[in-house]
């Protein structure tokens, strides 16, 4: 057996080197958990299982609110937890351990009062007794969660709070929080470059020091107690917060404060409930069940904010990610701060203000076509720019489009729709199952309806597939598969696929087997309107070569738009190209590609035809409207 030292992955990581071992050695158990781990083991083992039936959000979501296990949830669900600034409660955080406390002790204010509630009084339990009782929880918490550094920070200020408690002098949770994160660092100096420890202190620091006070002012002002805590603790968090996030996320969310007040409803409840299964799972599990059963409606609503919110098209702004960005946004929230308490002087000023946030949240279609000029009225058809990958878009009436693949990556996608105001897809069609053609499926799902997926027939990479196949079943979208001479018509939107072929040729006694996943895209040629577009996917010669001699090749003669194959790849069919003949090609492509797409040889072809030639790492998103055909109109419109 042989092993080599390898450099760490990340810079200024606690781990010096990775020790990479060659062969197949057996491991050797040196030591096995002891029972405090297997216990945990087991409890977190029971939560899965009771919550295996539930919907899918509450499914993935409940073990990440009560243990912090994170498994089940989707890239998707997670993308939209950090659009909204809700991700930390997709991991087990000192917020939970706090409601375990709460519900023990009762209210902060009143836990060494004789009026003092939870469940300790009701039991009769005396002081001192309470005190044992919780730091116990607490260290139960930590065993079953897991040391993470937030639930460190909880759970070593919980036990502060609780010798304070326990020795009877009236506790302050400031200096809690500050002996807490002391002893922390002293512990583990790592802590300290720790983004996830930063920002569990800062969050907390936000409702010990700041929130109090913004809550008195909101109270003043005629805001029920309540509602003026609960914004309180959403706003002073979001403030102290929003710099480092941007630090690490390069965006600042629109929407976090209200999508946090709407989920914290519902955080409680969620938890509560999540803790009791796990107690429960090992002993009785049809109890357990019961219990996940009711702790799924609160954790489906918070999946719901995170998507709602997260499907708006102004839920975040662009922000630098470097340390310039962070103290800008400082900067800029103390601006916020400090103007925000002046504007209750002036209702008309708070009127407008709030409205100008909205629209720039909802971006209502009208309005941002205004605007920007974008999209264009009368678009028909649109090629969005999601770098090295292809989607495009068919107008199928209002707010209803053909989507055709799905790029790369979900956002760039999901951003092309939104912009175009696409919120209902009748059909999605997956030219082939490459990654830079599926991967971004989760985008286009985002947000809106979708009825239908056409995919080609050829199920290779076998991956990628049964990813489109395992998303379609989770959102119970029926999957279709394409084959030449179907035809179909939405309003004036008609299409008919070319390629690949569905059935053997005649006097062949099988289909002529595609050459890869390229040579199998579905090719569609499609009207809209008086426009004659053929989208070929990523097809490669043969292919091509096939789809000339095939009978639909007379229909290609003379097209209004070419979608090029393969990314404008040197790979292009010249007699294909010369009789496709088309006024405008269109190019989605990545800017500096590795592969040298469009490849000049291939743009050279197409401008000597006579086509004009937009490319989208130039150029951006495209629109195409118009008349088409030879006396018509084609009018292109960049992004």
């Amino acid at each position: 057996m042989a092993a080599r030292l390898a450099p760490a992955l990340t810079d200024g990581d606690r781990t010096a080197a990775v020790l990479r071992v060659r062969g197949d050695p057996e491991p050797e158990i040196v030591a096995m958990p002891n029972g405090p781990q297997r216990l945990a083991g087991r409890l977190r083992a029971g939560l899965r299982e009771a919550t295996g039936e539930l919907p899918a959000d509450a499914r993935a979501l409940l073990p990440g609110l009560v243990v912090g296990d994170t498994s089940r949830i989707t890239p998707e669900l997670d993308e939209a937890f950090k659009e909204t600034d809700l991700a930390h409660t997709l991991a087990v955080s000192g917020s939970n351990l706090t409601i375990l406390l709460a519900l023990l002790l009762g209210p902060p204010g009143l836990a060494q009062r004789a009026e003092r509630r939870g469940l300790a009084p009701r039991l009769g339990l005396p002081l001192r007794a309470t005190a044992l009782l919780a730091a116990a929880l607490t260290l139960g918490f930590v065993i079953v969660c897991r040391p993470d550094p937030s639930v460190l920070r909880a759970a070593a200020c919980g036990t502060v709070a609780l010798l304070a408690l326990a020795s009877g002098r009236r506790r302050s949770m400031i200096p809690a929080l500050a002996t807490a994160v002391l002893l922390l660092v002293l512990y583990d100096p790592w802590l300290a470059r720790s983004y996830g420890f930063l920002l569990s202190v800062l969050a907390t620091g936000a409702l010990l020091v700041t929130a109090p006070g913004w809550s008195e002012e909101l109270r003043r002002r005629g805001m029920p107690a309540r509602l003026a805590e609960a914004l309180a603790a959403a706003a002073a968090a979001q403030a102290l917060c929003a710099p480092v996030v941007a630090l690490l996320s390069a965006r600042v969310s629109l929407v976090a404060v209200p999508c946090n007040l709407l989920a914290e409803v519902a955080v409680a409840p969620a938890t509560v409930l999540g803790f009791a299964a796990l107690a429960v799972a090992p002993v009785a599990m049809p109890a357990a069940k019961a219990l996940a059963w009711c702790a799924g409606w609160p954790a489906g609503w918070i999946a719901k904010i995170a998507r709602t919110g997260a499907a708006l098209p102004g839920a975040g702004v662009d922000w630098p990610a470097s340390l310039p960005g962070a103290l800008l946004l400082a900067a800029v929230t103390v601006a916020v701060v400090v103007a925000g308490r002046r504007l209750p002087r002036h209702p008309g000023w708070c009127a407008a203000l709030a409205a100008l946030l909205l629209l720039a949240v909802v971006r209502p279609a009208p309005l941002t076509r205004v605007i920007t000029g974008w999209p264009p009225p009368g678009w028909r058809y649109a090629m969005c720019d999601v770098g090295q990958g292809d989607a495009t878009v068919l107008a199928a009436g209002a707010g209803t489009a053909v989507v055709v693949d799905a790029g790369p990556d979900p956002e760039p996608v999901d951003h092309c729709l939104r912009a175009l105001g696409v919120t209902r897809v009748p059909l999605l069609v997956l030219t082939h199952f490459h990654a830079d053609h599926v991967t971004g499926l989760p985008g286009v799902l985002r947000g809106r309806s979708v009825a239908a997926i056409e995919t080609t027939d050829y199920q290779e990479p076998a991956d990628q597939a049964e990813s489109v196949r395992r998303e379609a079943a989770r959102r119970h979208i029926p999957l279709v598969t394409a084959a030449a001479g179907e035809e179909r018509r939405i309003g004036a939107l008609s299409w008919r696929v070319l390629w690949p072929p569905g059935a053997p040729a005649p006097g062949r006694t099988t289909a002529p087997e595609p050459d890869g996943p390229n040579d199998a895209s579905v090719v569609l040629l499609v009207r809209s309107g008086g426009l004659r577009l053929l989208l070929l996917g990523d097809l490669e010669p043969p292919a091509q070569q096939a789809l000339l001699r095939s009978p639909a090749a007379a229909g290609i003669a003379g097209v209004d738009v070419l979608k090029v194959a393969h990314h404008g790849s040197a790979y292009q069919d010249p007699d294909l190209l010369r009789l496709a003949a088309p006024r405008v090609a269109l190019v989605s492509t990545g800017a500096d590609n590795p592969y040298g797409h469009p490849a000049p040889v291939t743009v050279a072809a197409l401008r000597a035809g006579g086509a004009t030639v937009l490319r989208t790492d130039r150029d951006g998103a495209v629109a195409v409207g118009g008349d088409g055909g030879t006396e018509g109109e084609v009018r292109v419109t960049r992004d």
